[in-house]
């Protein structure tokens, strides 16, 4: 069940993304020039997609495959190529609606369907994979390993995602983003110890036919995420 904070935390990212960021992610997620910053954070979420993306079988075809937490879709296109029937979820009208726009400009093995929602809708029905890349990453752990459970009921094979590790940069970062003005914010990332997120993970009952399977820590510049693969036992 969703809780208050992550509902409220939804909220804000909804109107952040939707909203206050639009123009700036799209230059992000797309190949116009972007500061240096900006070009390391580019960099970095390409390596993380790539990443996730190999720890999918490299044939898709006949497999289901959930993007949970889309953006502007280039996880959810590649998924396609390689033959996935993608559902591309996201709470963002604007966002999908600008990854349905880029995804029609390209050849696809697999059909891609574009939701504007909750990842956690169970309208959304079963899955062999699914692909959470940076989604939650502004959740709190509770929080974080609910949704996962949520997201493995409806997962046949595997579920990869990405969480924000506890460095040093992150935790820096973390506590001067609340300097400044609230206009000018991003939902605040919650970094989360690795040991700490294994320890919630195996204590949650609904993930007890659930197997911890790879993980791997991407840093590029001020991009820094981990992955960690889910498999069912």
């Amino acid at each position: 069940m969703p809780t208050a904070t992550y509902e409220t935390r939804r909220s804000q990212l909804l109107d952040y993304f939707d909203r206050t960021a639009v123009e700036a992610w799209k230059r992000l997620t797309s190949d116009a020039p972007v500061s240096g910053i900006r070009a390391t954070v580019r960099e970095g979420r390409e390596r993380m997609r790539a990443t996730l993306l190999s720890w999918l079988p490299e044939d898709l075809a006949g497999r289901r495959v959930l993007d949970a937490g889309c953006g502007t879709g280039a996880l959810a296109v590649e998924a396609a190529k390689r033959g996935a029937e993608v559902v591309a979820v996201d709470l963002s009208p604007t966002l999908v609606g600008l990854a349905r726009e880029r995804a029609a400009a390209t050849s696809l093995a697999g059909p891609i369907e574009w939701v504007v929602g909750d990842m956690l809708d169970p309208g959304l029905g079963m899955f062999d994979h699914v692909v959470a890349m940076d989604s939650l990453i502004h959740y709190r752990a509770l929080d974080v390993v609910r949704v996962l459970a949520g997201l493995a009921a409806r997962t046949r094979a595997s579920l990869v995602f990405t969480f924000a590790p506890r460095t040093a940069l992150l935790s820096a970062l973390h506590t001067a983003g609340r300097v400044f003005p609230k206009s000018d914010r991003a939902p605040a990332i919650e970094p989360v110890a690795e040991r700490t997120l294994r320890r919630l993970i195996t204590a949650e009952p609904a993930l007890s036919d659930i197997a911890i399977g790879r993980t791997r820590r991407i840093q590029r510049g001020f991009y820094t995420s981990q992955a960690m693969e889910l498999t069912r036992r």
